[in-house]
């Protein structure tokens, strides 16, 4: 939702939510946690994917991407998204270039996942991976988020062949 307050009017809002320090101390262990799980995917899934770095430089969305050799050849990547908003992760697949996102979108268009009205920003679609994690088990929650992942990225290759 955007604010229809100026700038000057948000900030006090914005001053009051740094305040107490909660705010950078939770996004920092989210981070974290996201960093664990990359961590985890690159040992775990190493002979599969390529993993790239975290990326973070927003502080709506932190994630990183995974690539395969059959993703690569269709100009696709995957990135495990975890959405700050929402507090849950996600799975999204990306075109390589917002044309290949395009194209995807358009050809997916009544899988799923995909929103037939209206293409993502960032994605081709935005697959939920998991809604509620829970944050104080580390070993159960990178079990989950492993254990989705891996049925998901089945059911997306299966998508993404029976589209072609």
């Amino acid at each position: 939702m955007v604010s229809s307050q100026s700038l000057n009017a948000r900030i006090p809002a914005y001053k009051n939510a740094f305040s107490s320090g909660e705010l950078q101390k939770t996004y920092q262990d989210l981070v974290g946690v996201v960093q664990n799980l990359r961590t985890e995917f690159s040992k775990r899934y190493e002979t599969e994917f390529s993993v790239a770095a975290i990326l973070h430089g927003y502080i709506d969305f932190t994630y990183f991407y995974l690539q395969n050799e059959y993703l690569k050849r269709k100009k696709l990547k995957l990135a495990l998204v975890f959405n700050h908003q929402h507090a849950n992760f996600e799975l999204w697949l990306l075109g390589q270039t917002k044309d290949v996102q395009i194209q995807y979108w358009n050809k997916l268009r009544g899988a799923k996942w995909v929103n037939p009205e209206a293409m993502p920003a960032y994605s081709v679609f935005e697959a939920p991976l998991l809604v509620a994690p829970d944050f104080d088990d580390a070993v159960k929650l990178t079990e989950t988020v492993c254990s989705q992942f891996e049925l998901l990225l089945q059911e997306i290759l299966e998508l993404l062949e029976a589209s072609e």
